[in-house]
């Protein structure tokens, strides 16, 4: 580990419980080069904003908290913590060293050529599919899917344990075809060990507000109990767990 190398930071979560298994130091990276309509830290986009700190400062305060996330670990998220992918390496070699288990949550949209290394040294991905087809990820991200679908496909190679993760928007995802679709591609891979169906939510509008920025989805609303365990239902019947 270098601990010199310096990177960006949006916040800290010291007690997460939403980011992998157990409590976990969720260390949300500053940067991000997706536009998702829903996004809820439209303040994290920025790489030139947050906090610059050093890997090493960012290890040792982990490491206050070892007692409490010993059977949990951390997880650098984002924006898209593998925008910034040396210091990324940087804290997971730390973690490593002192035997935490660790986590990326990621988009998958940074090409493999800069991703790889710090995707090599996490135990677990959480990759975040925004959507299978380019017909719709664009509009919704302003992105192709490309480099997400390339990051399974490395993690299934690799036999890199991954969870899934996609929002449920409706209007946009919620949409049966669509996610039959989705639990037909996902059901091939082995390294798929768990899907998180998320309801989209609002928590974040009154951030693009404070940014000046116009929300697309105002009225759009967050999805049915009903229509979450409809959409559950069908990733069930792929044997997704």
């Amino acid at each position: 580990m270098n601990p010199s190398v310096t990177g960006r930071i949006h916040s800290i979560e010291s007690f997460g419980t939403l980011d992998g298994p157990g409590i976990r130091y969720v260390l949300f990276l500053q940067g991000c080069p997706l536009r998702c309509l829903y996004c809820h830290n439209p303040d994290s986009r920025s790489l030139e904003a947050g906090t610059k700190m050093t890997a090493g400062e960012v290890l040792a305060d982990i490491l206050t908290y070892r007692p409490y996330i010993a059977r949990g670990g951390v997880t650098l998220s984002g924006g898209e913590p593998l925008l910034q992918p040396a210091f990324a390496c940087e804290i997971l070699d730390g973690c490593r060293e002192h035997k935490l288990h660790t986590a990326i949550d990621t988009s998958g949209i940074i090409p493999l050529s800069e991703a790889a290394p710090a995707l090599d040294r996490a135990d677990l991905i959480l990759l975040d599919i925004k959507a299978l087809d380019d017909d719709l990820c664009v509009p919704l991200t302003g992105a192709s899917n490309r480099n997400t679908l390339a990051t399974l496909d490395y993690c299934e190679a690799a036999r890199k344990a991954v969870w899934i993760r996609h929002v449920l928007v409706p209007g946009y995802t919620l949409d049966e075809a669509r996610l039959g679709r989705l639990a037909d591609h996902l059901r091939r891979y082995t390294c798929v060990r768990k899907t998180e169906l998320l309801p989209f939510h609002k928590m974040g509008e009154y951030k693009w507000e404070a940014l000046g920025c116009p929300y697309e989805l105002a009225d759009t609303p967050p999805p049915t109990d009903e229509e979450v365990r409809r959409a559950r239902a069908i990733f069930e019947s792929r044997g997704l767990n």
